[in-house]
């Protein structure tokens, strides 16, 4: 496999999605990018904005397992992870895997349940495994984690830590479509549902294989200090009481990584930091009134992005050698 490949397979996974979700082309990209890159994204968007059938097509086109959890005050963190169930007949333990042990999880309206609920989450997304009663059980790859959360209904809800979305390597919006966006959604979906025909383009060792070759994509020295000018902006800016920690710093380089690969570059360009510092790291920051909503801290990141001087070196390699 080479970068030509990846564009092809990326190209082919966005064009499968696009069959059951029209116009957000975007979105798309940046999910595929998370889910090469082996991160999390939140979702924060009003109902039916076709978050469940974006995560659902995503899994449909990588021929992977799909999983989803409605979250709840009184869920448990046994039912996301699984628990080991006496046998009465064999006088042992025997273990019931959660619906975490899945490749694409959708965790439904997460900060609905509570902070208990919500932490058993933190191992299964960071270090890709659960423990349960000693036993430590690794998840299957890819494993992505697509959770929601709805911002008009705040009633009942349970704000989620700051240790839960730093490990969140995206926060998007899926939005509202146009006029004509909703008028194709309406003869696509008059009699029946794309997402039923749909199969896969690209299996699950596609992904991983995907997910290694990226991480060769050439980043200029010039671009490095570009990611860390920004990073290093968040955490002296007079607005924000918490910058973006390095695990943020990370997340960048790799996103970008992958998102210059599935557009045909094997080399990054200040142009990916710009498309991917929005959602890789506004959701990492925190304001000093720390109720700031989501656009503000948009807001943020962008007037950071706009202060930072842009490099204008060329980028490129060649023969092994930079341009």
């Amino acid at each position: 496999m080479n970068f030509e490949d990846i564009k092809v397979i990326s190209g082919s996974i966005r064009q499968n999605v696009e069959k059951v979700i029209i116009g957000k082309g975007k979105v798309i990209d940046l999910i595929i990018t998370a889910v090469i890159g082996g991160g999390h994204v939140l979702l924060e968007d009003t109902p039916g904005t076709g978050k469940t059938m974006l995560a659902k097509s995503i899994a449909k086109s990588i021929d992977g397992k799909f999983n989803r959890i409605q979250f709840t005050p009184d869920l448990l963190p046994t039912d996301i992870t699984g628990l080991n169930i006496f046998n009465q007949d064999t006088h042992t333990f025997e273990f019931v895997a959660g619906p975490v042990f899945a490749n694409i999880l959708l965790a439904d309206e997460i900060n609905r349940a509570t902070p208990r609920t919500q932490s058993s989450l933190l191992e299964c997304m960071e270090e890709k495994q659960v423990t349960i009663d000693g036993t430590t059980r690794v998840l299957d790859k890819p494993f992505l984690v697509i959770a929601t959360q709805n911002p008009i209904e705040t009633a009942g809800t349970y704000t989620l830590p700051e240790a839960q979305l730093d490990r969140f390597m995206m926060q998007l919006s899926m939005g509202f479509p146009t006029e004509n966006e909703e008028l194709a959604i309406i003869d696509r979906f008059i009699q029946n549902n794309p997402i039923d025909s749909l199969s896969p383009v690209c299996s699950k060792e596609d992904i991983i294989i995907m997910g290694e070759l990226c991480k060769q994509v050439y980043v200029d020295n010039s671009v490095r200090k570009y990611m860390v000018d920004i990073i290093n902006a968040t955490r002296n800016n007079p607005a924000i009481s918490a910058g973006v920690s390095p695990r943020g710093t990370l997340a960048l380089l790799k996103t970008c990584q992958i998102y210059a690969a599935i557009h045909g570059r094997d080399y990054v360009t200040p142009e990916d930091v710009k498309e991917l510092a929005i959602p890789v790291l506004s959701h990492r920051i925190v304001s000093y009134t720390n109720m700031a909503k989501n656009s503000n801290k948009e807001q943020i990141i962008q007037s950071i992005i706009d202060r930072v001087q842009t490099p204008t070196e060329d980028f490129r390699i060649k023969g092994g050698q930079k341009q």
